[in-house]
């Protein structure tokens, strides 16, 4: 029996992991007006942050059709695959993996679809989990059940530096964008078992000090990165802040820029944790 792993683009995983497992990714798309960009293939992170603030109109994104991830499904069964296990982004954030849900339909082997209620390296470290168990030649419904007790102790929160770009992609009021420019407003986002949410932080230095709290609510963690979105100066201040309430982290902190799938919603200087819990005996 031979388990692969599928996920998306948004997974922000390192490069070095996906080639270790074999874990196939299927990029989302960036389009910058009438060019069209596949994530993480045609257009890099620098780049994409580089072009973002003066664009006009705004960046958008989209998903891969089911017959591209039917492609990736055929691949692998050709490769040796009995089974596939494909993991992706929230279905409160994307249609991803409703897509992946309709090309796993058509496929010639059996493939297991799992919403991963999270986003970025949320998603990631449950991919990341699930590649090892593979390799370690667990049955897939023993993965499935670890990931679902995993998603329970997987949390994302990142702090926003301006809201301009949650409006210009037409993620939020107008109205509401003004008035939180007005006040200094820096959202802090959310997200745990699919559920997004917001809380309001008046300075760059409160949204600081919120994230630092989120994180040492949840040590001790078994797996953790800072996530930002091209904001590197931000990013190491931060680390340097943290760096008590990770000092007995095994697994060290990955730090690492967002994809742009999320960048054109977030805007640049974005800073924030994923991580897993340990797991409370």
């Amino acid at each position: 029996m031979s388990i692969r792993i599928v996920t998306d683009s948004t997974c922000d995983l390192p490069a070095d992991v996906v080639s270790e497992y074999g874990i196939s990714v299927v990029p989302l798309y960036i389009n910058f007006g009438d060019e069209s960009y596949l994530d993480g293939v045609e257009l890099s992170r620098e780049e994409f942050y580089t072009r973002l603030p003066d664009c006009d109109p705004a960046p958008t994104t989209a998903i891969p059709g089911p017959h591209r991830f039917g492609q990736v499904y055929e691949q692998l069964a050709a490769e040796g695959a009995t089974e596939i296990l494909s993991i992706h982004i929230s279905e409160s954030l994307s249609g991803t993996v409703n897509t992946a849900r309709l090309a796993a339909e058509e496929a010639s082997v059996p493939v297991t679809v799992v919403d991963s209620g999270s986003l970025s390296m949320g998603t990631g470290f449950l991919v990341w989990y699930a590649a090892q168990a593979a390799a370690d030649g667990r049955p897939m419904d023993e993965i499935v059940t670890m990931l679902e007790e995993l998603g329970s102790r997987t949390h994302v929160f990142a702090a926003l530096d301006t809201l301009e770009f949650l409006r210009r992609s037409g993620r939020m009021n107008r109205v509401l964008a003004t008035v939180g420019s007005w006040l200094q407003m820096k959202p802090l986002l959310k997200m745990h078992l699919g559920n997004a949410t917001a809380e309001r932080v008046r300075t760059t230095e409160h949204a600081t000090e919120r994230l630092i709290a989120l994180l040492n609510e949840l040590v001790p963690l078994e797996r953790v990165a800072l996530v930002h979105t091209h904001a590197l100066d931000r990013a190491d201040e931060l680390r340097q802040r943290v760096q008590h309430l990770l000092a007995n982290e095994g697994q060290g902190l990955l730090s690492l820029d967002i994809t742009p799938v999320f960048g054109t919603h977030l805007g640049p200087g974005a800073v924030g944790f994923a991580c897993v819990a340990a797991r409370q005996e």
